[in-house]
């Protein structure tokens, strides 16, 4: 197992990587075909070793709040108006002992820490910053310490609507260190060293709309290990995403989290992910879950899944944990959004562990007893009961009734692959499309090769243009089913159209 090296500032820098062109081929489905041009590497946010200095001196107008008082910001917080802007004074601020003693902001406070201020909550209280009030600000703070309850946040704890959290380091908390509202802001930030998530976004009883996530530094996220505490649970990430209707997620430098980098799950729609470094996650660097209508373009994703897909691997399974990973996730031209599939071009992915699966459980669909988004159902249908024999068997309810990787368009990525760097001797070397034999419940519709046939041969998904370096394999239909590149490449499957594939290790 591969003990794993924290990067906080160590990293090479992306302008070093070497990213050597394409000048030749093993294989190529067209003679003539053009290779597909070498994305460009992507910059990094070093947020957290050089954090952006807040005010020196009180702004004209702001409230100090004196760290020498307990329960300052609080009070006065409690007795000044709406629109109040508050300036920290250098020093560790503290609330009342309290576990539920808190800050509950006014609609359009802002709150800005100078340079050293920092709230702690000493590991008593478990929230920072919470209630429904809009338009807060919270600037160039550190926020550290405090024990929020799984599932649960520690600034914005109740997820109100457009917060802007900028320039603020938000470190050592349990839970999350924070969630999310619509039209959230979250910029410029330091989110490390959380419990579960850096950021969960979101919200009980509601969707998230137009939330912004640009130029974070998302680090070492996930330190109490939550999936081993409860197996199978999907809790964790650098990021996890829920039901976000509209998020632009770019520029960040999202690594060393125990898990997942990103993470979107269930019900999400109209995401742009792009110009991210994702690199040196223990799982994949992103997963798309169960979601709608992407645009995952521009990102540099190195070294991710060493530790999650060699575990699998070690344990005999042989299925294809990848490093980009879409889960009954596809393009739906009937949910609005920017574009109507999801594309994913102009990556570069380089030594991780296998490189993108789409998948389809054939047994996942609304009312069905395997669809671990329990309760949940797609945004086809308004009610979930509809999809129950004997209707569900029939269009529309077929089609609606489940999530469909679909729609799904793969093109002019650079994958890289040098098995002595990741130190592996099979099952890291794969993209795959792919669904298992349906067989649950007794009343699916799904069952058999339904699937199978769908996803690899039906639903518009689809490689191409995209470069190959190192000794890559494919899967299509199900497990059983590995190829190389000419048969990835010939009927039936028909995949990678103007693709160059150089077979030796190495870039």
């Amino acid at each position: 197992m591969r003990i794993k090296r924290r990067h906080w500032a160590s990293v090479a820098a992306p302008a070093a990587l070497a990213l050597l062109a394409v000048t030749g081929c093993d294989s190529t489905s067209d003679a003539g075909a053009k290779p597909a041009a070498t994305p460009s590497p992507t910059p990094v946010a070093r947020v957290c070793a050089q954090p952006a200095a807040g005010p020196a001196k009180a702004p004209a107008g702001a409230v100090t709040v004196d760290p020498k008082v307990v329960g300052d910001l609080a009070a006065k917080t409690k007795s000044n108006p709406p629109n109040t802007t508050f300036w920290l004074r250098p020093g560790k601020h503290r609330l009342d002992p309290d576990r539920y003693a808190q800050v509950i902001p006014k609609e359009g406070n802002r709150y800005l820490g100078a340079p050293g201020a920092v709230l702690d909550g000493r590991k008593k209280n478990q929230y920072a910053f919470g209630g429904s009030a809009r338009h807060v600000t919270i600037g160039h703070l550190t926020v550290q310490r405090f024990v929020a309850p799984p599932d649960e946040g520690v600034v914005n704890h109740d997820s109100a609507d457009g917060w802007v959290i900028e320039h603020a380091t938000i470190q050592d908390n349990s839970g999350a260190g924070l969630m999310a509202g619509a039209h959230q802001q979250v910029r410029a930030n330091c989110l490390r060293d959380n419990g579960q998530y850096g950021m969960n976004a979101y919200k009980g009883g509601g969707r998230i709309s137009g939330l912004v996530v640009e130029g974070n530094e998302i680090v070492g996220n996930n330190t109490d290990d939550w999936e081993r505490r409860r197996e199978g649970c999907g809790c964790t990430g650098g990021i996890k995403f829920w039901a976000v209707d509209g998020a632009d997620v770019r520029g960040n430098w999202v690594h060393d989290n125990r898990g997942t980098g990103l993470w979107a799950d269930t019900n999400n729609n109209d995401f742009r992910i792009e110009n991210n470094v994702l690199e040196d996650n223990d799982g994949a660097a992103l997963i798309y879950e169960t979601s709608y209508n992407a645009v995952i373009r521009g990102n540099t994703i190195r070294r991710n899944n060493w530790v999650e897909g060699r575990r699998q691997a070690e344990r005999g399974d042989n299925f294809p944990f990848a490093t980009v990973y879409l889960s009954e996730s596809g393009g739906e031209p009937r949910i609005e959004a920017r574009t109507d599939k999801i594309e994913i071009y102009r990556n570069v992915l380089e030594n991780n562990w296998s490189g993108i699966t789409l998948w389809e459980n054939a047994d996942r669909f609304c009312n069905s007893p395997a669809n671990t988004s329990s309760g949940d159902c797609t945004l086809l249908v308004k009610d979930t009961d509809r999809c129950a024999e004997p209707a569900i068997a029939k269009a529309p309810l077929y089609a609606d009734c489940r999530w469909k990787t679909q729609r799904v368009d793969i093109h002019d990525n650079r994958f890289v692959l040098d098995k002595s760097v990741v130190k592996c001797a099979a099952k890291c070397d794969r993209m795959a499309v792919l669904a298992n034999y349906g067989t649950y419940p007794d009343w699916s519709p799904y069952q058999g090769e339904r699937v199978s046939e769908a996803i690899t041969r039906k639903q518009h998904n689809r490689w191409h243009d995209n470069v190959y370096v190192g000794p890559w394999t494919f899967v299509a239909h199900d497990p059983s089913q590995v190829l190389d590149f000419g048969r990835w490449q010939a009927t039936p499957y028909r995949q990678d159209v103007g693709s160059t594939f150089r077979a030796r290790d190495g870039g």
